[in-house]
């Protein structure tokens, strides 16, 4: 199901570059590019179209994405660790080292006597 989804959401974001590279900003837009003299339908049109199917691509866009984070299978029951995790486990201490109170170290015994130096 989230690879459906994973891809449904790169074929609407590809869907999306396109209209928005075709739109018709102030500067003339793609057609302008192209000589200019392409005029299908009349400009108004054009873009009202454009401008509708690129919110509506938004929207399902969002949709889509969310959509997806929701089913992705490591959200569910916690079943899949990141690397910290998987290494805080590993480094934790045994179980008899946890156990046991914590000792403070004992003090080393007296120092050996120094020799005094023969005369």
């Amino acid at each position: 199901m989230t690879t459906i989804l994973i891809i449904l959401t790169a074929i609407v974001a590809f869907l999306l570059i396109l209209i928005i590279m075709v739109q018709n900003p102030k500067g003339g837009g793609i057609s302008s590019t192209f000589g200019g003299g392409m005029n299908i339908g009349g400009v108004q049109s054009t873009n009202t179209f454009l401008d509708k199917s690129t919110w509506t691509l938004a929207a399902v866009m969002v949709a889509l994405v969310l959509i997806t984070n929701l089913t992705h299978p490591s959200r569910h029951g916690g079943a899949a660790k990141s690397n910290i995790e998987n290494t805080l486990d590993e480094a934790e201490l045994p179980a008899e080292q946890a156990d046991a109170p914590a000792t403070p170290a004992k003090p080393a015994t007296e120092a050996p006597a120094q020799q005094q130096p023969a005369k």
